[in-house]
């Protein structure tokens, strides 16, 4: 089966996940992690095939967050700028009221990404959300906003 067209079918997994309410009801307000057996496990590399989002449910869009810390200094080093990353991005999380457990679905943009940096990322969004691993897409780009800046992490929040 063609890539695009397992990308259709996951697509439609989601529309229809989503046309589904009685589904979404039963679930309360927790987030349905969607693994189709066809697409293989995604959770080894640190992510979910689909979310399904509840029903009705209230939904905070995270902004990027860097690797600065909170005198606004980056490391050079990328394993230190994805940790402090995530650590922002849990502040944010919680400022919201939410726990990682209420993120659908997140989306990492990584400066010269290669396969040697994938370790790193899995190891840290494993640490943060453990079992409940959100949908995710990551983008390699060749800059962000701030030069020294090699990672940023954007996340969706369901909340209660």
């Amino acid at each position: 089966m063609s890539r695009a067209i397992k990308h259709l079918l996951i697509g439609g997994l989601i529309i229809m996940s989503l046309g589904t309410p009685a589904a979404a009801d039963e679930a309360g307000a927790k987030l349905t992690i969607v693994n189709p057996p066809e697409l293989g496990d995604p959770s080894p590399n640190g992510y979910s095939t689909a979310v399904v989002v509840p029903a009705g449910a209230r939904v905070a869009y995270v902004s990027g967050q860097g690797g600065q810390d909170g005198t606004g200094a980056l490391s050079p080093d990328f394993a230190v700028q994805v940790e402090q990353a995530y650590a922002n991005l849990r502040t944010a999380i919680e400022a919201l009221g939410a726990r990682p457990d209420q993120v659908a679905k997140l989306t990492v943009y990584v400066v010269d990404h290669d396969m040697g940096k994938l370790e790193v990322l899995t190891r840290n969004v494993k640490a943060m959300f453990g079992e409940a691993l959100p949908a995710q897409t990551l983008v390699p780009v060749p800059r962000l906003a701030i030069d020294p800046m090699l990672f940023e992490v954007e996340a969706v929040v369901v909340l209660d």
